[in-house]
């Protein structure tokens, strides 16, 4: 069972290098370079211990025994410092560029994996958002791309070059003496155990490490967005001790790295210690034997050192590895994630849309069976106004969602102008419905590009008349720059009513043909409310006009009222019929009237 776990585990991690591999695939040749000068920097490095060497045995030994003439000794050491120079300098000025080149490399494929990212994210049903803390998205936008780079700037092509440095030190070596080779080799089992078992658990390790990192960013990102509410309450020692569990969990599973990896190193280096102490030992009796030359002796030690140098640097890249493994797995797991569905839809030409609205015997749950909507059918005429009152959890909401494609229902059928919505498809649904929401979302930026919501092809005449027409113009006139203030991350300088009249220019800039309102007037003062209410009657000319609201004040004019209950229609009627029938509706209004004349 565990070896069949290890076998999918071998299988899986190719099939995400292989995905990794698609992104860099574009910048092949950038990598190509890379290898090229690895090579170089490679044969420039080990040339070094050959030199000295010859040095040693040709010329400082030949020069002690008498063998050469001093003068020709100093000359070929001055010689050889002149190449040692030399090779010093290529390697470099080949490492700086190799150095250059992986990471212009690798922050091109990070920059593609962060614009796929992001473009899949903008197309992810709402459901999904619902079930994933905004900062864990966060976190495979920004760590995660990150932890991916130092595969390919480091990982990828370190781990070639230190194969290729390996694989030359042992030519080398056995070119040389292959007893000395053998001996100084004899450690290897030992390397191998410690590899095996580091990589057993190295894995899990980072795993952890990472699955902490984003509850830390969730839970900031979470507590960040509930300022106002945690502070109200007192709630900021509760949140603390909350944090303190979680970042002691994350600190908790960096030090098992750090364990792990500070008995592996440790060892490697006793290891080392004991192929050196093995060479100097065979090595010495050779030398005093006179079967070995001292500079093929310095050469080797010097050899061991740089040959158990990789397997260092493989360690390390593999524990980066790892990292970056996990990172992509939750980057591809994202990427994996269903968009939403029938964005163009079937039907191909679509006359003008006059804004015609049925649904029939629809139902929705946002969890299993859980029905928000039981059996919901009501239809609204091109033009005419609906209002849906209920309590909070009756599923007014939802009706929204469902008529703006967030969601899918999943039984009945939601038409608009007698074409079911999944033929007419998304885009095309969406580009007739100006929707107006309680919370109301502004982007960084100016109010003007707030308003036509980054699309330069609308001019600013026609943002002005937009503001104009749902009193916005004047206080956008008195603000510091008028249409070019600044207004904030999530529009932190305007007051709330001001935010919701420009939610309602963004909403209308388009001209759509069906107006939607959730609570659009119930968070605003009075006299903002009478601006908006002015516009209303202004904008529900020719607009199939839906609105909720808590207020039953302000839905009195509208031509239908549909009162939902527990996910069911239970009244339909005007106003004054509704009253009439002394049901629900009377109820609410009845209720709602009391509690306003006693605040009077």
């Amino acid at each position: 069972m565990e070896q069949n776990k290890r076998s999918l585990r071998r299988i899986y991690d190719r099939v995400i290098v292989k995905r990794m591999l698609v992104f860099a695939k574009p910048y092949w040749y950038l990598f190509a370079i890379a290898l090229i000068l690895i090579f170089a920097v490679t044969g420039a490095s080990l040339a070094r211990p050959y030199l000295t060497k010859i040095g040693i045995d040709k010329y400082m030994t030949g020069s002690y025994r008498g063998t050469m003439p001093a003068e020709e000794a100093y000359r070929g050491i001055w010689y050889l410092g002149i190449l040692f120079f030399v090779l010093i300098v290529i390697e470099f000025a080949f490492s700086y560029l190799q150095h250059y080149i992986l990471e212009l490399a690798g922050k091109r494929v990070i920059k593609d994996i962060r614009q796929t990212v992001f473009r899949h994210i903008q197309h992810l049903p709402l459901s999904y958002f619902d079930k994933m803390a905004a900062g864990r998205v966060v976190t495979r936008i920004t760590n995660d791309p990150e932890t991916i780079n130092e595969m390919f700037s480091s990982v990828m092509v370190g781990f070639i070059k230190s194969v290729v440095e390996m694989m030359a030190i042992i030519v080398i070596m056995f070119r040389l003496s292959y007893r000395l080779t053998l001996v100084s080799f004899m450690v290897i089992p030992l390397i191998v155990l410690a590899a095996v078992l580091f990589r057993r658990t190295a894995r899990r390790v980072w795993e952890r490490i990472r699955a902490k990192l984003s509850a830390i960013n969730a839970f900031l990102a979470e507590h960040l967005a509930g300022m106002r509410i945690i502070q109200i309450f007192n709630m900021q020692e509760k949140k603390y001790e909350e944090f303190d569990q979680i970042n002691k969990e994350y600190y908790d599973a960096h030090m098992r790295r750090v364990v792990i990896f500070g008995i592996f190193r440790p060892f490697m280096d006793v290891v080392q210690s004991l192929a050196v102490a093995l060479l100097l030992w065979y090595g010495g009796r050779n030398i005093l034997s006179g079967l070995l030359e001292f500079g093929t002796l310095y050469m080797f030690v010097d050899y061991i050192g740089r040959f158990y140098h990789p397997i260092m640097e493989l360690t390390e890249q593999f524990n980066t590895l790892q990292s970056a493994m996990v990172s992509a797995e939750r980057v591809f797991n994202l990427l994996d994630e269903t968009q939403e569905e029938n964005i163009k839809g079937k039907v191909e030409e679509v006359n003008e849309i006059k804004g015609e609205i049925e649904f029939k015997n629809v139902w929705f749950a946002y969890v299993d069976e859980n029905w928000v909507l039981k059996d919901v059918s009501f239809k609204i005429r091109p033009g005419e106004s609906v209002a849906f009152v209920g309590a909070t959890g009756a599923g007014k909401t939802s009706i929204i969602n469902l008529l703006c494609g967030f969601y899918e229902h999943q039984k009945g059928q939601i038409l608009i102008d007698g074409i079911d919505i999944r033929d007419l498809g998304k885009e095309k649904l969406r580009r007739n419905i100006g929707l107006v929401l309680q919370d109301v979302s502004l982007f960084s930026g100016d109010i003007a590009t707030n308003i036509r919501l980054f699309d330069s092809d609308i001019p600013m005449e026609e943002v002005e008349r937009a503001a104009k027409y749902v009193n916005a113009h004047d206080f956008i006139q008195k603000l510091h720059g008028g249409y070019s203030h600044e207004v904030g991350e999530g529009g932190a300088t305007l007051s709330l009513g001001q935010r919701q009249l420009i939610s309602f220019a963004r909403a209308l800039i388009r001209d759509p043909k069906i107006l939607v309102m959730d609570e659009a007037t119930s968070h605003v003062d009075t006299e903002t409310e009478i601006l908006i209410q002015d516009a209303l009657l202004k904008l529900m000319k020719g607009r199939t006009t839906i609105a909720i609201a808590h207020r039953l004040s302000t839905i009195q004019n509208a031509d239908k009222i549909i009162v939902i209950h527990k996910g069911r229609i239970r009244e339909v009627g005007d106003h004054q019929e509704l009253l009439n029938k002394r049901g629900l509706y009377y109820n609410l209004y009845r209720l709602q009237y009391d509690q306003e004349y006693k605040v009077v």
